[in-house]
């Protein structure tokens, strides 16, 4: 199942507080990115934050789920979509643990 772009619409108006907020259509469902930093997704409708320490010390009860079969579990966070402040954290919190994005090489110019 596919997830509502209105509700992808939703949780980035809430990060909207933070600098670079988008999602970007992945697969059918939605990466979502701040600081230019892949930091989580929404797939079926579950908002989902990638693992890391600092992030699992704010949500220590979030359960951990794949985004999709396969994929490497994340930090299921619906329960603070409506809590702006509360999810900005994490996602700074997370976005701060992660490495930062690799720059984008220069392609060789055709000859």
């Amino acid at each position: 199942m596919a997830s509502d772009p209105a509700f992808v619409a939703y949780v980035v108006d809430q990060l909207s507080a933070l600098p670079g907020v988008r999602s970007r259509n992945m697969f059918g469902e939605y990466g979502l990115y701040a600081y230019g930093i892949y930091f989580g997704a929404v797939c079926d409708d579950r908002l989902l934050v990638k693992v890391t320490a600092p992030g699992c010390a704010l949500v220590p009860d979030a359960p951990r789920e794949e985004p999709y079969p396969g994929g490497s579990p994340m930090l299921r966070v619906d329960a603070l979509v409506d809590d702006r402040e509360a999810l900005c954290a994490l996602v700074e919190a997370t976005c701060a643990a992660l490495p930062a994005p690799k720059p984008k090489r220069k392609s060789a110019a055709p000859q």
